[in-house]
């Protein structure tokens, strides 16, 4: 090998080399410019691109601007306004610091910079074109703010440049750049323009409507239909915007904004207490979707951990955490049929539907809608153990038969409104205000015996029933003997068994909310948990999953007939049951169909 000396590098190749850190491709630029506005003030920030960025990245703003002294400074390396002191890095306001930024653009690009300060008469103007470490300042026509030009981005380096991929790659990038920007500042406003064409023009929003009107713009536009929002404060902490709702999941992360006092932010401890307040309501593989703003002091977050600064270091990181989990774990368990249909009908962009003046039908529907207005009463929660299916017969004996044939008004109905019918044996048919409700009996009964199981569990109180003849169960020899070493942790989940042989164990005892289970197929699943949680010290920490597989095996099954007191039974305790959206593997267990949309399919009114 070649010997070779330590020399000190000419300053043309250490700016390029300092920019290979901080310009990554053409989004990485807009992202230090239009952070720059910001800093500085503006209230209107204006980005105009060309040839997907490496042609003509443009960001003006009428921010406060720079005195001509300073230009040279703004593109020297090390060189910034935004940090004196350790003790104000230590505590950042700013969205950045890096006296590099302005200094790597330019080493890579024909780079303009024009600023006039709010106490001069004039604007100036320095221009920089790679390699050259002078800056010549000369006056410029400007009325306000700061403009920068960054012309044929790596014209200087073809190496780098040849890495850039095409012009609607790069392009997307730094739309998508522009949006992060657009989705925190909603007091700033905005434009985009593209090749000479608006893409994008935000006025500022100052009130929630406004906001959500850019958030349409920015985001799917269902989004907002299917989110819910939230602004809660608690120990300095304050956390607000929009979650999506479970149902409303996508395949991969790529609908997760998270910011952390004006920066988005994708950080490890945020993502997995997200994940926690999800983990009982989304399907298995599916992500969340969400536009999440966090509040705190400065100082107890520590942003230079990255170059980038897309990760964090919370200095109380469990407060954070719990905060966040307890947040929006409360929220979306708050999301109640009742809330969702609320929610869906305000956030709706059709008019609401006007039912028409349509004769009286003498079908069987609207002979039982009288006797069902009976059981839109609030109804006798079932006891401590008591199936849901078990309440139909209490609530059988309260109804009286219809007077005459009557109307049930809109006022009355409760929110999944009244069973019609029975589908396959599978789903329950119901009529609402809005239309059709269609329900999943079985991923329904599995929610709510799941939250009730819980409920149980935390008060300690899980209520149990001995079997009138106790039933043996032949299991694995590693099954068996985990029942002799787990006792406390079955007891524990109300359940009563012993080995009786090498093979075999006798049930005595079960919860009572699962006296409707298969007792075989529910020991196996337990005792397999069991067997996954590896000793009875980890049993506390995957409690609930064990308690959402008994819930599964005790939820009445498919096939099962069910009369229409049974049927308005389940829909009544879905509407008291918090996260009765989502079954326990996070699958929806109900679905509306409005008049409208069922009026579509039929094509009336055409």
């Amino acid at each position: 090998m070649t010997f070779r000396r330590i020399q000190t590098l000419p300053i043309q190749l250490a700016n390029q080399i300092a920019a290979g850190e901080v310009v990554s491709r053409p989004a990485s630029v807009i992202k230090e410019l239009m952070e720059n506005a910001i800093d500085a003030g503006a209230t209107q920030i204006d980005v105009t691109i060309e040839g997907g960025g490496s042609r003509l990245m443009k960001v003006a703003d009428n921010g406060t601007g720079i005195i001509k002294e300073d230009l040279p400074l703004a593109v020297a390396r090390h060189a910034t306004s935004k940090v004196y002191a350790l003790d104000e890095l230590e505590a950042l306001h700013s969205l950045g610091f890096r006296g590099e930024a302005l200094a790597s653009i330019a080493s890579v690009s024909r780079f303009t910079l024009t600023s006039r300060h709010d106490e001069s008469d004039m604007a100036w103007q320095a221009k920089v074109e790679g390699r050259e470490a002078s800056c010549d300042v000369q006056p410029a026509a400007q009325t306000e703010g700061t403009t920068v030009m960054v012309r044929d981005l790596f014209f200087n380096t073809p190496a780098r440049r040849k890495f850039l991929r095409t012009d609607k790659t790069e392009l997307s990038h730094i739309e998508e750049v522009f949006k992060r920007m657009a989705l925190v500042h909603f007091d700033k406003g905005f434009s985009f323009k593209v090749d000479n064409v608006m893409k994008y023009q935000f006025q500022p929003a100052p009130d929630q409507m406004a906001q959500e009107h850019r958030v349409r713009q920015c985001f799917d536009r269902q989004f907002l239909t299917n989110a819910l929002y939230l602004d809660v404060e608690a120990a300095g902490l304050r956390l607000w915007g929009w979650v999506g709702l479970p149902t409303y999941s996508r395949s991969q992360a790529d609908a997760q904004y998270f910011y952390v006092n004006g920066r988005i932010v994708k950080d490890k401890l945020v993502a997995h207490a997200v994940r926690q307040a999800y983990q009982d309501v989304l399907y298995g593989g599916r992500h969340a979707v969400y536009l999440l703003y966090l509040s705190l002091d400065p100082a107890m977050v520590d942003v230079n951990v990255h170059p980038t600064k897309h990760e964090v270091r919370f200095r109380e990181g469990r407060l954070v955490h719990d905060f966040l989990f307890r947040t929006l774990h409360r929220v979306l368990g708050e999301s109640k049929p009742q809330a969702t249909l609320d929610h869906v009908q305000e956030r709706s962009t059709n008019p609401p539907y006007q039912p028409s003046h349509r004769p009286a039908t003498s079908l069987q529907v609207n002979e039982e809608m009288a006797l069902y207005q009976h059981l839109a009463a609030p109804s006798v929660s079932p006891s401590a153990g008591e199936p849901v299916v078990e309440t139909q017969h209490r609530q059988a004996q309260t109804a009286a038969a219809p007077a005459s044939v009557v109307e049930v008004q809109s006022a009355t109905v409760p929110p999944l409104g009244y069973a019609v019918g029975q589908l396959k044996g599978i789903y329950i048919l119901a009529q609402n205000a809005h239309g059709l409700v269609i329900v999943d009996m079985h991923a329904a009964h599995e929610r709510i015996t799941y939250e009730r199981l819980k409920q149980q569990w935390q008060e300690d109180r899980l209520a149990t029933q001995q079997l009138l003849v106790p039933l043996s169960v032949a299991v694995s020899a590693q099954e068996a003997a985990l029942v002799d070493e787990c006792q406390e942790c079955l007891q524990r989940l109300g359940l009563e068994m012993d080995r009786i042989g090498e093979d075999a164990v006798v049930v005595r005892q079960m919860p009572s909310l699962l006296k409707q289970a298969d007792v075989e197929k529910l020991v196996r699943a337990v005792l397999a948990d069991l067997l996954l949680v590896g000793d009875s010290a980890r049993f506390d920490q995957y409690v609930n999953e064990m308690l959402a597989t008994m819930a599964c095996h005790g939820a009445i099954r498919a096939n099962r007939q069910l009369t229409l007191p049974e049927m308005n039974a389940l829909l009544r305790d879905m509407e008291d049951t918090q996260r009765s959206g989502q079954c326990n593997h996070g699958r929806p267990t109900w679905t509306q169909l409005s008049l409208a949309e069922l009026d579509k399919l039929f094509l009336r009114g055409r």
